[in-house]
């Protein structure tokens, strides 16, 4: 959350043949609500499993594509047959500052209601933090790169990965 997987993913179509999906926007247009909306009228187990009904349908019809996935996409069991699994890192005070310094921040700060607890959402940060780098192909460090930058890294190391 907030580490530029949008910006990066804008980046990567603009200067490749990919396009680009998100998890979370195919969720949110099948239910025709926002994933907050879900959470709040259905919990996170109705979520999950969308989540598992998106990543099937990647496995099955999507082919070299960026995608971007929501923060518990990665529990998916079939994650490594959609495809190579890259990982934006950064540290979480650098995530924070970065989604502060936003020209939008407020908007962004409300659309991410895990932030309105910084505590738990630091626990949740290093709670996750191993998971993520255990299923990552590849590992790009964000901190203090242009989104441009991160993308050529994303896809250099993509191609060497293949």
């Amino acid at each position: 959350m907030g580490v530029g997987k949008g910006s990066v993913a804008r980046e990567v179509i603009k200067i490749s043949d990919y396009i680009s999906v998100d998890t979370d926007d195919l969720i949110e247009s099948m239910e025709n609500r926002t994933i907050k909306k879900i959470f709040e009228q259905e919990g996170e187990v109705y979520f999950r499993n969308l989540e598992k009904k998106i990543s099937y349908w990647l496995e099955n019809c999507v082919e070299n594509t960026l995608i971007s996935t929501g923060g518990g996409f990665f529990k998916q069991n079939n994650l490594k047959d959609i495809g190579v699994v890259v990982f934006l890192n950064s540290s979480f005070d650098k995530i924070l500052k970065r989604i502060k310094n936003h020209p939008n921040a407020s908007k962004k700060l409300k659309k991410r209601p895990l932030l309105k607890d910084l505590k738990k959402a630091r626990e949740l940060y290093k709670e996750r933090l191993p998971e993520y780098m255990a299923v990552a192909d590849i590992v790009i460090d964000v901190t203090d790169k242009s989104a441009l930058e991160c993308a050529k890294e994303l896809l250099e190391k993509v191609k060497k990965h293949a």
